[in-house]
């Protein structure tokens, strides 16, 4: 996939996750996109460890593994945001 076709992917994968799981993170378009490229960078190489294949193009099984990869992030990024706030 070309660059623009990276950063479409990410800006559908990262509203998806974030409509999946919102909270009071306040992210603007730049890092939703940013959001879904680095989940589905995530979810391709956690599913391809574990024999499963990789994000390979818009399907939805590239979809959805982008879309769990970016909602671990998600988590990771709430966690790391609660914690400092002790």
């Amino acid at each position: 996939m070309g660059f623009i076709s990276w950063v479409f992917f990410g800006l559908v994968v990262g509203i998806i996750a974030r409509c999946l799981m919102p909270g009071k993170e306040h992210f603007g378009i730049i890092m939703t996109v940013v959001l879904g490229v680095v989940g589905a960078l995530i979810g391709g190489a956690v599913s391809t460890f574990l024999g499963f294949g990789n994000v390979n193009g818009f399907n939805i099984y590239s979809i959805v593994v982008a879309t769990v990869g970016s909602i671990v992030l998600l988590f990771v990024i709430h966690k790391l945001k609660t914690r400092n706030k002790l």
